[in-house]
């Protein structure tokens, strides 16, 4: 049993004479301090060894014998010289695997592997991907959370906590301003929490639910996986396809997660596309609750929210220097997921998010209670409903997109009650769907952003940010006016 690996006869001929010609140059500054065989010297050449052909390069002369063999070679294979240099030695590793183990018994192939190649091949691992995104975020997440849970919710607070909320603040607090702080439409009770409890919180903990059941099945590293290919194609690798889930929870934790990226370019991408096209869980949630009874208006909505992920994150990828890391991630083998483990990591997180964010949310209330004590906000709502004109909207909707500022699902939120008031045609709820998708991120993951990339590069993806949202609604509602579309 011969241990040198036999490559076909070009390879094999130009690997002779590559290695005529570095014996004959052995003592050149070029290959002094490599003690490599010549056969193993001329493989690095024959496969383009970046440091190897870095120093190659600097004698143009040397250079150029060398890509005449490697070109000839070339010539006589079917493959890329690497590909067929790979191919033989992995059959070579699959002879020598067969010579020195026996197997006793042939055993059949396991369930749990054939479901981890179902999952992984991309033939039925995306409309399995189709499946789960049907079932479990439009009609579990959108349809039961976003839809039935908030509406009895939100339908109970209404009905029963915030008119007791107004009727003893009233009698309380003398002060009209102050009771505006506390209650009423803007008030901390009867805005902020009821945002926070009546319709963010039934959207997270579904999300967190569904992602808990797909993290403890082992099917999250499989859709990396399946996923790498086209994520190369963004710049990124298949491990950003797990800030990417995240971010459909909480984009600001998201944020956080791309340090886990390996190179900067790819964390710079992962943000930007966090900022730009990827919903938090509320505020898709909301969204897909507010679009679940209009088909039409939900797959624009979602096709080209899609399309600009895609898009948006090749160009970025096109235009910023540098390569994606490589991706190697270990694959847990799959399991059918424990109830104690999905219910343990989802109060986890709900009680993680419900902390972090009801503070927020009532820092939020206290900012329009003063924005509108002010003045403040009435000025800069002025400013926004030309703006908001423009791409078709009532002028009620421009305090959404300033409040969707101080949180993102806040602003769904705010969408949310006034599509209940009857103001928004299928056209217009589409269209600001779109627009508050594509805002501002919220403050809490623009001060993250700043963080983790800086305020230069935070600052030039806002400048982009802000102008691309408000011209994609223009074009989106330009677009279904011409075409006569009703959704």
């Amino acid at each position: 049993m011969t241990s040198q690996v036999l490559y076909q006869e070009p390879i094999e001929e130009a690997i002779a004479s590559l290695e005529t010609w570095i014996d004959n140059h052995r003592q050149s500054n070029l290959f002094r301090e490599y003690t490599f065989s010549s056969r193993s010297l001329a493989l690095l050449l024959l496969q383009k060894d970046p440091s190897l052909w870095s120093a190659l390069k600097q004698d143009e002369e040397q250079c150029r014998e060398v890509e005449i063999v490697l070109t000839v070679a070339q010539n006589k294979l079917e493959y890329p010289v690497n590909l067929a240099i790979a191919q033989t030695r992995q059959q070579q590793a699959r002879r020598l695997e067969s010579i020195v183990l026996q197997e006793t018994k042939r055993t059949q192939t396991s369930l749990t592997e054939t479901l981890h190649r179902f999952t992984v091949n991309p033939l039925t691992g995306f409309p399995l991907l189709v499946v789960i995104l049907y079932f479990g975020v439009y009609k579990f997440v959108g349809e039961f959370g976003a839809g039935e849970l908030v509406d009895r919710i939100e339908g109970f607070y209404e009905g029963q906590i915030n008119p007791i909320v107004n009727q003893i603040t009233a009698q309380i607090i003398p002060w009209q301003s102050l009771q505006d702080l506390i209650a009423n439409d803007y008030g901390i009770i009867t805005l902020g929490i009821r945002y926070a409890v009546a319709i963010v919180l039934p959207v997270v903990a579904t999300y967190f639910l569904m992602f808990s059941l797909l993290e403890d099945s082992g099917y999250l590293p499989r859709m990396s996986l399946m996923l790498d290919r086209l994520f190369k194609s963004m710049g990124l690798s298949g491990r950003a396809v797990i800030p990417m889930v995240l971010g459909l929870g909480c984009d600001t934790m998201a944020t956080m997660v791309t340090r886990t990226l390996e190179t900067k370019r790819e964390r710079v991408i992962a943000t930007f596309l966090l900022s730009l096209a990827v919903p938090c869980a509320a505020q898709w949630g909301v969204i897909l609750g507010l679009l679940a009874q209009k088909p039409a208006a939900l797959m624009v909505w979602g096709g080209l929210i899609t399309a600009i992920f895609l898009a948006v994150g090749y160009i970025t990828a096109k235009l910023l220097p540098g390569s994606s890391g490589g991706f190697y991630m270990e694959v847990p083998p799959l399991r059918l997921p424990k109830l104690r483990n999905i219910l343990t990591k989802t109060w986890i997180r709900m009680k993680w998010y419900f902390w972090e964010i009801l503070p927020l949310f009532i820092w939020a209330s206290v900012f329009i209670w003063i924005g509108r004590l002010t003045g403040l906000f009435e000025m800069i709502i002025r400013g926004i409903e030309p703006l908001v004109a423009a791409i078709g909207m009532p002028p009620e909707t421009a305090p959404v997109f300033l409040y969707g500022f101080f949180r993102r699902d806040y602003g769904a939120a705010g969408l949310f009650d006034i599509q209940q008031q009857g103001l928004l045609t299928g056209n217009q709820l589409v269209v600001a769907a779109i627009v508050l998708t594509l805002f501002l991120p919220c403050i809490a993951q623009l001060q993250m952003m700043i963080k983790e990339r800086g305020l230069k590069t935070t600052i030039a993806m806002v400048l982009f940010i802000v102008p691309f949202a408000f011209l994609t609604g223009y074009c989106v509602n330009l677009g279904l006016t011409l075409l006569g579309v009703n959704l």
